[in-house]
């Protein structure tokens, strides 16, 4: 496998999904704000939870996000929600004031053999506070970004109109009023 095997899997996992939500009509801010929320809830700082927190996320929100774009956002994020998890336990420590976790080798060990099992309680609730404060901001700036992104790949792509227009009476079906005066 050489390099260019990663374009066929890129292709299939995230550019045809992409495609087919956009063939699908929905309407731009819909989608940005699903993107919006896929991505912020897809760097929560705990790995594994973010399927289940998108599925929660799409239960309570109902027909105001769109489904198929939380979760392609939130798999979009993977890679970036484990590059967060230290500047969102950072960030968690500077506004707690609490003190900072060492990311040594000798701390590794103490979390493998148990030793630190306090710490790393305290660690992750230090990145849980960090997410917290940071996702309203995060969110608002990705809607803000994607909107206009939508708004252009939308009709670009889309094989439905985005608002369902009535279509005019044809000159056959017009009947005139006449009024005697």
């Amino acid at each position: 496998m050489g390099k260019f095997a990663f374009a066929p899997w890129f292709r299939k996992k995230i550019i045809d999904p992409l495609l087919y939500i956009l063939r699908r009509g929905a309407e731009p801010k819909q989608l940005a704000f699903s993107a919006a929320l896929g991505v912020t809830l897809g760097i929560f700082p705990i790995c594994g939870v973010t399927v289940l927190l998108c599925g929660m996320a799409i239960a309570v929100l109902g027909s105001l996000c769109h489904s198929p774009t939380v979760m392609l956002a939130n798999f979009v994020a993977t890679p970036i929600e484990l590059s967060l998890v230290v500047p969102f336990l950072r960030f968690g420590e500077k506004i707690s004031g609490g003190p900072r976790f060492p990311l040594t080798s000798d701390a590794l060990k103490k979390v493998v053999t148990g030793q630190a099992s306090w710490e790393v309680v305290l660690s992750i609730a230090h990145a849980l506070l960090g997410w917290l404060v940071a996702a309203p901001c995060i969110l608002a700036v990705l809607y803000i970004l994607f909107l206009p992104i939508f708004k252009f790949l939308v009709p670009k792509f889309s094989s439905v109109p985005l608002s369902p227009r009535k279509s005019l009476p044809l000159h056959s079906e017009v009947a005139l009023k006449v009024r005697d005066v």
